[in-house]
Parts: C-alpha cells; structure tokens; sequence
C-alpha cells in the first residue's frame, strides 16, 4: 500500500454514480492513490453501493480509501480507514474499533491543540484549513502555515492541508512539509482530471 504522502482526493457531491466512478478512476490513473469518499446528499443505500464500488476500483490501483465522518460505513465496506470532523464521534473509540491496521484521520481546523488531543488518541494524520478560501466550504476558519510545520516539530504527526487547494498556489504547502493535499474542486472540475491528477503528484516527487 502507499505511503501517507501525495494527492488526497476529496470525491465531490455527484448525483451521478456512473460519473463518480468515472472521474475517481481518471484520478486514480493520472497516480493519486488516496481517495476519501464524502457523499452528503445520497440516501444510505446508494452511499452504501457507492463506498462498495469505490472500494472495489481504489483496490485495482492498489490505492487507499477512506470514508468522510462514518466508521461504520468504513467498517461494512472494509475500506481502508476513516477521517472524522470534531461532531463525528470519538477518536480514541474509533482507533480501538478500526484496530492498529486502518487509518484514522482527524480534521484539526487551525488549532493545534485539537492536534494534539487527536494524536493522543492514535490518529494517523492530522488536517489543517482552510488553508485558502474554499468553495465547498466558503465560511470556514482558516489555518496558517505554520501549523504544518509545528506539528512536524512537535508532535513528529503526519500532516493534510485542505481548503481552496489548486495546483497554482499549492507548491508552498508541499514546501512547507505537508504530506497530504486534499483535494475537490480544483481536481474534479479539471479538463482532464487524470493530468490535473499526475500534475499533482509532481509536486511531491519535486520534494
């Protein structure tokens, strides 16, 4: 499996499965090989059958998925972890039910104290942001670079930076040591996503 390191892609809402798939496997090709499925419009059912389907494709790219804010979701499909937002349920409970092998991460905003807690409770990585205005998340706090970098000297945690992120303005974030970019719009909504996918990717290989 791949090292927790490169393009995170975030899936957006997609009232079409079909497309979804489509889109993520143009990701998967153009070298991501993190994907976390965030889905909050579908009903149960058709989240359930499209975690499945994504389950199915990542393993064909021996890629990693993970479930956005449902561990049991995570835990029907076999996925590969979750990642939990603050009013998600609690960290320390979902370590011991996903066991030492699945990843756990944790959205931490612009604070590093919610870090710290979140790496006491057996987190994988942590994620910072907005670091940039988002259009999925227009009203969120933002959080400055520099969080990157202290909890690299402080706590030694992994770290994803969210919010806004495009292929312009992301290179200061690698630079500044971050391991994951997480990713919606700027990847979804490219011309050719597997290109947008490998530009990406370079970034880290640059590192």
């Amino acid at each position: 499996m791949p090292e927790l390191r490169g393009l995170y892609a975030i899936t957006p809402d997609n009232a079409d499965g079909a497309t979804l798939l489509r889109d993520v496997e143009a990701a998967l090709a153009g070298g991501c090989r993190i994907v976390q499925y965030r889905d909050k419009l579908s009903a149960m059912p058709e989240r359930v059958a499209r975690a499945k389907a994504l389950r199915m494709l990542t393993r064909r790219f021996d890629a990693r998925l993970l479930i956005n804010d449902d561990l049991a979701l995570a835990m029907l499909i076999d996925a590969d972890g979750v990642h939990l937002g603050k009013d998600d349920g609690h960290l320390a409970a979902a370590r011991a039910i996903l066991g030492p092998q699945r990843i756990l991460g944790a959205s931490c905003y612009g604070d590093i104290e919610a870090a710290r807690r979140a790496q006491a409770c057996g987190v994988d990585y942590v994620a910072f942001g907005a670091v940039y205005p988002s259009p999925t998340k227009p009203n969120a706090p933002t959080a400055a670079v520099h969080l990157f970098q202290q909890a690299k000297t402080e706590l030694g945690a992994k770290t994803c930076a969210i919010g806004g992120i495009t292929i312009a303005n992301a290179a200061p974030l690698v630079a500044a040591g971050v391991d994951l970019l997480a990713v919606i719009t700027d990847l979804f909504s490219a011309a050719d996503i597997a290109a947008r996918a490998a530009q990406f990717q370079k970034l880290f290989a640059r590192t």
